[in-house]
């Protein structure tokens, strides 16, 4: 039997305007999340992508004086340019411009017919172009779209639509009998009340526009953007295509999404899915929204946080690592320079940072720069290697349940101990006898061993400054290479190794935050 792979996706951005940190979030989740079952051993393939069609991106190309390729073109770029800034590690990159996509989409159009579960009819209602949303009179807020704010215009179309009340109880069924398809309860309890209200048939074409996929059995038609964006989770591993590939890839081990497009990932999805006879994913991460002075950011609202302006000022890791700590899973968080840099002088500059560079500086100091060997050892060293043991552990199970923050929590309590370990046996204090070099050389180790480690397990969080440390510990490999079943082990650390040249993990931030 063919092994599958740990296959995980974020929802594609969709590219009108340049993104935000709060798109940059959920990257920067389901990154963290990949490279921690990478570091694990595991074969892992990570999707993500842009979302180029519709009536909101062919208006943005017009107002730029370009064709809409042409403007998609440069927006999924600067997306590619933005994952690559901050470290986005995508095995496949799909845009739903690419023929290989618009395929797959034209292909479950057929088959979903071919079924009886595509159908002709009129459409009659309104449409928030912004969020590329059709609306029901019923749903208007003092006539405005309940999601932006913004003014929608009144459409009368000949729609396809998708038999969404069919699946109403097979849905139902599924949810009930899978409790962590959904993660986490509370979305699951907002998708199983959405579902028990009645679900109605759904449009899943336009004729107003033409930049969209092609109908296959009626050319005056394109498919609904966001059944397009969907369909990239089965489009991207192969799906009627590439079936060999596919069957080691599909079903998604987890889609990251927004708790904003809960209802298109857990009701639309899973019934286009079963539509054609096509496996469900095993799980739904519904994370919550980033907040710009407690105000979810919106590129329709224009109150953004730069990812270019934040990096330059704090650094890609140290954003990173602020985002995973700060926030806990699927709840709201906020971000301000003040949290931040509290975050950044605390956790980093002092607690990882200053633990790094007092640690080289005493090997190059008492050690010649050479990685001491350890040969006397006291219970305190034992102890603390028992801790890491119980570190490790702890982090892989709260990684399992999602609880990324408190994993990071627990290798923070490691480094902290370390930090204390260091100040009770005092190896600056033993340098001044000679009959206790042997005690030094023990602590030394145990320290930089420490780090080692240390340094494995913040990779996902932080990977170049991971990287720095195996560096400056004269460590000549990449860390990205490693793997914890392997090399997660106490005393792996060759003595002997010549320290790397000692330079500040995570200089301190002296200026005030604005």
């Amino acid at each position: 039997m063919t092994q599958k792979v740990f296959y995980v996706t974020t929802a594609i951005p969709y590219v009108n305007a340049k993104l935000h940190l709060g798109n940059l979030y959920e990257a920067i989740l389901a990154d963290f999340h990949v490279r921690y079952h990478r570091i694990r051993g595991e074969d892992v393939f990570f999707l993500t992508g842009t979302d180029e069609h519709g009536q909101k991106i062919y208006k943005s190309a017009i107002q730029s004086s370009m064709t809409p390729q042409e403007f998609v073109d440069r927006m999924s770029a600067e997306v590619r340019r933005l994952w690559d800034l901050f470290q986005i590690s995508y095995d496949d990159f799909i845009r739903t411009t690419e023929s290989r996509h618009e395929k797959v989409v034209q292909e479950w159009f057929t088959r979903a017919r071919e079924k009886g579960d595509i159908y002709l009819g009129n459409y009659e209602g309104w449409y928030c172009v912004p969020c590329e949303t059709l609306l029901l009179e019923s749903q208007l807020v003092e006539g405005n779209c309940p999601d932006c704010g913004r003014p929608v215009e009144k459409v009368r179309e000949s729609n396809y639509f998708f038999r969404l009340s069919k699946f109403q109880k097979p849905l139902l069924a599924y949810i009930e009998e899978h409790p962590d398809f959904v993660l986490p309860e509370i979305r699951r309890n907002e998708v199983i009340s959405l579902i028990k209200q009645g679900l109605n048939d759904i449009s899943i074409s336009r004729t107003a526009i033409d930049w969209g996929v092609e109908i296959p059995f009626d050319r005056e038609h394109v498919s609904y953007v966001w059944v397009d964006a969907l369909i990239n989770y089965i489009s991207a591993p192969g799906a009627f295509s590439d079936q060999d590939r596919f069957v080691t890839i599909w079903p998604a081990n987890y889609h990251h999404i927004g708790k904003d497009i809960l209802k298109f990932h857990a009701v639309i999805w899973p019934a286009m899915l079963m539509s054609v006879g096509l496996e469900l994913p095993q799980h739904i991460a519904v994370h919550g929204w980033l907040l710009s002075e407690e105000e979810k950011m919106s590129k329709s609202k224009g109150n953004i946080l730069d990812p270019d302006e934040l990096s330059e000022r704090y650094g890609v890791d140290a954003l990173r690592y602020f985002l995973l700590r700060e926030i806990s899973f699927g709840l709201d968080g906020s971000f301000s320079h003040e949290m931040m840099k509290k975050r950044y002088n605390s956790d980093l500059s002092n607690d990882i940072g200053n633990l790094l560079s007092r640690t080289v500086a005493m090997i190059e100091r008492y050690c010649d720069g050479l990685i001491p060997p350890p040969t006397l050892f006291e219970d305190i060293d034992e102890e603390f290697k028992m801790r890491w043991s119980d570190t490790r552990r702890s982090v892989d199970e709260k990684m399992e349940l999602l609880n990324f923050r408190e994993a990071l929590d627990d290798v923070w309590f490691f480094i902290n101990a370390v930090n204390k370990y260091l100040d009770t046996t005092a190896p600056w204090s033993l340098a001044k006898f000679s009959d206790k070099k042997e005690r030094m050389d023990t602590i030394l180790y145990n320290v930089a061993e420490s780090l080692r480690l240390i340094a494995q397990l913040i990779f996902p969080v932080m990977p170049a400054s991971a990287q720095k440390i195996w560096d400056q510990l004269g460590i000549r490999r990449e860390i990205g290479r490693s793997t914890l079943p392997k090399e997660g082990r106490w005393s792996l650390l060759e003595s002997g190794l010549s320290v790397g040249k000692r330079s500040p993990l995570f200089p301190r931030i002296e200026e005030e935050a604005e």
